[in-house]
């Protein structure tokens, strides 16, 4: 008997979430429930978190965790809890099957079966943003050596345990070379200790418009999470309903399971809402806790009362489906076909399928690191670059002199272009005159400098090289 926390969310929340319980306990699931509630009720009541404390005592306790969706109210500062449960928990993997169910389910793409396996934790998803100047607000993308080998380990040995084929890499280090480059980096290294798997690197914006006109030429997608939560919801959309998905966010000790759709308060309280894409998170919830024969008997049920035009409203089409149904209805039609088989769609076999034990990440061997520049940004509301690199001559020391400026990022000076448009916002970089060394005392005198001068410095970025090699952008155009 397996101890599992559940959340009924919000919205239709509650009523898929009965109907998910409904048909895996009725297919014999060996489960312990324990309910806890969060979401909107839980934020309006003033925790912005939108979970108790001692909620969270029991997520950590069971480990296992099967969520409904949830509302999240616009403004106030509420924070997203899905984000921030993968967040502390460490689920640092999002896997969201995406299997077309042609000719039962309207679709395009007849032969789509891919699974797209997300980065869960950092990216531009750390959620650090700052405003800066009147004109210009960052954003900071955050990529980690951790974050990418475990993200891509796991696709690879997901792709061993369930007979996939193939791995494609997305990223955008044509233009993100660094962050994007670690990723796409760290894929080619794992990839070589799998040479049984095929694998292949394809540029984010083809690939996605690949996969969006021929999916069936994709098996397993890993990507950074912002790329991986865009198209994991084309590739659901693509495949027949995002209506229809559900998703594992997995840890190295705890999980959770859920559908990939929001709460639709619109449809609450109707009996009319798919169960569907919850009680797939809840198959492979299932499979995680190793009852995989009762996953296999709810996933063959769940195919075959497609398979009968047994359809809720969002589905159903004139023609192809031979019953519109509610929610408890469609539940009681996926009960009464347990034990039986899809006769077209392809019936599934999860033999030997469990959670993957993945080794624990071991921190490399430090490089050798070495303070080479720094980038000093300032909010300057002139627009003559050459005005302001006058300016800022006037800081120079000994130790670093002005080097280049860029304005979103395009070199602006030296020989900058008249038509370049700048906003109030520059990066300044200065560098130790040829075969100077520098410390974090030359930025310190560098800045008091520019306080003298009436400069506004808003931040500053140290330039480092690690093992001699330049870690850090060139600016566009230089």
């Amino acid at each position: 008997m397996q101890k599992i926390t559940v959340a009924k969310g919000d919205g239709i929340g509650p009523e898929i979430m009965d109907a998910t319980l409904k048909i895996i306990m009725a297919a014999g699931a060996k489960i312990e429930i324990e309910e806890i509630e969060v979401g909107e009720k839980v934020y309006l009541a003033g925790n912005t978190a939108g979970i108790a404390r001692e909620s969270w005592d029991v997520v950590r306790r069971n480990k296992v965790f099967l969520k409904a969706p949830i509302t999240t109210p616009q403004g106030g500062g509420y924070k997203s809890l899905n984000v921030t449960t993968r967040k502390f928990l460490g689920l640092y993997s999002n896997v969201r099957p995406c299997v077309s169910l042609h000719p039962f389910v309207k679709t395009k793409h007849p032969e789509m079966d891919i699974v797209i396996i997300r980065e869960n934790e950092e990216d531009l998803y750390a959620g650090i943003e700052h405003q800066q100047t009147d004109e210009v607000i960052q954003c900071l993308k955050l990529i980690s050596r951790p974050g990418c080998e475990k993200i891509v380990r796991y696709a690879f040995e997901y792709a061993r345990q369930y007979g996939r084929k193939k791995v494609t890499c997305f990223t955008k280090d044509n233009i993100m070379k660094q962050t994007d480059g670690l990723f796409h980096q760290v894929f080619e290294e794992i990839a070589r200790e799998y040479p049984e798997i095929e694998n292949e690197h394809w540029i984010i914006d083809i690939g996605a418009a690949k996969m969006a006109d021929t999916p069936e030429a994709f098996d397993v997608i890993v990507m950074p999470n912002l790329y991986g939560d865009v198209l994991s919801d084309v590739a659901a959309q693509i495949a027949g309903s995002v209506g229809l998905a559900g998703s594992a966010n997995i840890g190295e000790e705890c999980a959770m399971f859920e559908a990939i759709h929001g709460s639709a308060p619109r449809r609450a309280g109707q009996n009319m809402a798919n169960p569907s894409g919850l009680l797939q998170g809840a198959v492979m919830m299932l499979n995680h806790i190793g009852q995989t024969e009762v996953a296999e008997k709810v996933q063959n049920a769940w195919l075959k009362t497609i398979e009968d035009g047994i359809h809720t409203y969002d589905i159903f089409k004139e023609g192809t489906s031979r019953k519109k149904v509610g929610t408890n209805e469609f539940a009681d039609a996926v009960i009464a076909n347990l034990g039986q088989k899809p006769a077209m769609l392809k019936s599934v076999s999860y033999a030997g399928s469990a959670a993957l034990n993945l080794p624990k990440y071991k921190r490399k061997t430090a490089s050798k690191k070495e303070l080479v520049g720094v980038d000093v940004f300032v909010h300057w509301s002139g627009d003559n670059p050459d005005e302001l690199a006058a300016k800022l001559k006037q800081i120079e020391t000994n130790a670093l002199k002005l080097s280049m400026i860029t304005n979103r990022g395009i070199k602006v000076w030296p020989e900058g272009f008249s038509e370049t448009f700048c906003t109030d916002h520059w990066r300044c970089r200065f560098k130790p005159a040829e075969s100077d060394s520098m410390s974090k005392q030359h930025i310190v005198h560098l800045l008091t400098e520019a306080i003298d001068k009436n400069i506004d410095t808003i931040k500053t970025e140290n330039l480092y090289s690690f093992d001699g090699k330049p870690a850090f952008s060139l600016g566009q155009g230089q």
